[in-house]
């Protein structure tokens, strides 16, 4: 089990050596807003340099030219069940399809009233392209949970053009119940589907299509996924796989290895026996996991690929998996080695509280998002969206 290393980031001026500017050599923030609840940052492909992020109540906002915009994009408020800050219900992510700029279709997953996890469409407005209409929503996929907690879903269109939907196994802190091995259940599963206004189709090549296990069903056995992202250079997905009460976990492949694959819980926690009954060598291991104690909650992230962060002095992270944590607030990045043990990791001190998400732009710039700040006379204050940025930057010489 790797520990993860610390490293220490800060702000240094801009300084030369010999005649010559030196290049960026630190990784720093710049805040872009504050506000409640946030859970999710996304931007649509195509024109347009709007950000959209997810407040856990039921409302999606746009940060335009740098600005959070006072009106929101979406508003489901009454259709959501949210417990607050760090609960499980709430809505979780927005996915925009590849033909979003020309159809105005987008998807979000959220928990209804009900306790169910709830996939819906939405359309944007045919009068102004920064509003969506309410009243245009269709659920078009609903998963009863067992308990309010573990509900995954976080969502991504891959390479492929399908939508990836993360689900988690629903069940209470310390059961550790057996639905995340059962490919007839939708718990614990990334699904890959082809979704529409109405509904959705299954994509030809899922592994269960032809039987074994439900056709929307890509890959199996995860407790509580808090992110999945798809890196195109290396033609890799990573997944960010919340714990019980040991550990956290990234699992980090090609994307066709994925498909079938098992991550095994809840057999095990990370790479440590759980509750056993298969063998380990019919799952997929951890790239990287880590101990709880400071840490407790994955925040999924990226492989870095903005070139404003190549090439940063002593700690070059284009290429590294860079995620965060809910408790320890900080960001952590570690190098993927196909078929070999993960490259150096680094632990990023950037001030950071209650690190839930991180999201990534059409440049491949990358955002962490904070679900609230340090508490103020007892109550929770605002979270925030910072970007990531290098901190003593070239300059012409």
């Amino acid at each position: 089990m790797a520990a993860l290393v610390a490293i220490a980031a800060g702000t240094v001026g801009i300084l030369t050596k010999g005649g010559r500017t030196l290049g960026p050599k630190f990784v720093g923030v710049e805040r872009l807003a504050r506000l409640k609840n946030p859970s999710f940052l996304t931007q649509p492909p195509g024109p347009g340099s709007q950000l959209y992020v997810v407040q856990k109540g039921g409302l999606i906002r746009i940060i335009a030219n740098d600005h959070l915009a006072a009106r929101p994009f979406l508003d489901i408020r009454p259709l959501v069940s949210s417990h607050g800050v760090r609960g499980d219900p709430g809505m979780n992510s927005v996915a925009f399809p590849p033909d979003y700029h020309r159809s105005g279709v987008f998807y979000v997953a959220y928990t209804d009233h009900a306790g169910s996890l709830v996939v819906a469409s939405y359309r944007r407005s045919p009068a102004d392209p920064l509003v969506a209409d309410p009243a245009s929503g269709h659920a078009i996929l609903r998963i009863s949970e067992p308990s309010p907690a573990h509900h995954g879903g976080l969502m991504a269109f891959g390479p492929d053009g399908h939508l990836y939907v993360t689900t988690g196994d629903g069940e209470p802190a310390g059961t550790g119940g057996t639905d995340a091995q059962d490919t007839q259940l939708l718990l614990g599963k990334v699904l890959r589907i082809d979704p529409t206004p109405t509904g959705y189709s299954i994509p030809a090549g899922n592994p269960f299509t032809a039987g074994g296990g439900r056709g929307e069903v890509w890959a199996y056995g995860l407790r509580n996924p808090r992110g999945i992202s798809f890196d195109r250079v290396s033609g890799t997905v990573a997944i960010a796989d919340s714990g019980e009460n040991r550990f956290e976990e990234i699992d980090l492949l090609p994307v066709d290895k994925s498909r079938g694959a098992n991550f095994g819980w809840p057999a095990f926690e990370a790479f440590a026996p759980f509750r056993g009954g298969i063998s380990r060598q019919t799952t997929v291991q951890p790239a990287l996991a880590y101990r709880h104690g400071p840490g407790c909650a994955v925040a999924g992230g990226f492989v870095v690929r903005d070139p404003r962060l190549a090439h940063i002095r002593g700690r070059e992270i284009y290429g590294d998996y860079v995620f965060g944590d809910y408790c320890t607030g900080r960001l952590y990045g570690f190098r993927p080695r196909a078929g070999r043990r993960v490259g150096k990791q680094r632990s990023f001190r950037l001030g950071l509280r209650y690190v839930t998400a991180l999201g990534q732009d059409n440049q491949r710039r990358i955002y962490a998002v904070t679900e609230r700040g340090p508490a103020r006379k007892g109550k929770a204050t605002l979270g925030s969206v910072y970007l990531l940025v290098p901190e003593r930057s070239e300059i012409p010489g």
